[in-house]
């Protein structure tokens, strides 16, 4: 391992202002699931390591009906997993937060470390997504809000400047009779990277059509992928079994996969279609 300077700052203008002045070679520290590992194996040698945890008001995971929920940069994926509140209003991000990594892992890792990895195998940001969070970050000119589905621009590149760092993720309180979902398949039943994961969020209706319809694909394309095609069948119309199978086809024709070892493309298309009719089983389940 090769030596690094570390800094504690105690306020998000000295950690940009670290940021800056150390540039490319200066890495964030929050979970340190990533870095850590990387740096024991030389994937990435930072000259400078900047530890948010001093800095405070990052630690926030609050629910309020008329502003929705509040997750601080420093919040851990575990705190978002024993959560009852997550667990109530955004059930989808309370499965995905249990499907990330391992328990240890958990118990460290920070949903904004999750979300800045930006893989496209992510857990969390298909939820994050359907949920219309918005990513609040903190830079030279200040604050600015970026919606979760305009973040992500490429396997692990976001719309960040080098000098910018996330605080905190808003997500609205879901309308009544919302109901959500996401499901995750891979190789093995934990410790596993998304072969295909979708998440859906949906309202239904006094006459038992849906509407409002939110489907996002993940790891079967650079970024999180909303099936408009899809969603479009579904959105104000009753789910019955023929449109939740037209549905699930235009989802898969809509996904764009790669194929690598942990599956072919063709595989990954075809299980899109499987889970996205699941799900949206599953959050017609789970509507409050």
């Amino acid at each position: 391992m090769r030596p690094f300077d570390f800094s504690a700052p105690a306020s998000l203008d000295e950690a940009v202002a670290l940021l800056r002045r150390f540039g490319s070679s200066a890495s964030l520290f929050a979970g340190g699931t990533d870095l850590l590992v990387e740096i024991k194996e030389q994937i990435r040698q930072p000259g400078h390591v900047i530890d948010l945890k001093r800095i405070p008001g990052l630690e926030t995971l609050a629910f309020d009906a008329a502003r929705g929920l509040e997750i601080g940069a420093l919040v851990k994926v575990r705190d978002l997993e024993t959560s009852a509140l997550v667990q109530r209003h955004h059930r989808g991000l309370w499965q995905a937060a249990r499907e990330l990594g391992s328990i240890q892992v958990r118990n460290r890792a920070t949903l904004a470390g999750n979300v800045c990895r930006a893989s496209p195998s992510a857990d969390t940001l298909p939820p994050l997504v359907t949920d219309g969070a918005t990513v609040h970050v903190h830079g030279p000119q200040g604050a600015r809000a970026v919606a979760a589905e305009a973040f992500f621009t490429a396997p692990g590149r976001t719309v960040l400047a080098p000098d910018e760092i996330v605080t905190r993720f808003t997500l609205p309180a879901p309308a009544a009779n919302t109901g959500r979902a996401y499901l995750k398949h891979g190789r093995r039943k934990a410790m596993e990277l998304a072969t295909v994961g979708v998440a859906v969020s949906l309202a239904m209706r006094g006459d038992g059509a849906v509407h409002d319809v939110r489907i996002v694909l993940g790891a079967v394309a650079p970024t999180p992928l909303r099936a408009r095609a899809a969603e479009s069948l579904l959105e104000g119309r009753v789910p019955d079994a023929t449109r939740l199978d037209e549905a699930a086809a235009a989802a898969a024709a809509e996904s764009r996969p790669i194929s690598d070892v942990r599956a072919s493309a063709a595989y990954r298309r075809r299980m899109v279609g499987v889970l996205v009719k699941r799900a949206v089983l599953q959050a017609l389940e789970n509507i409050r």
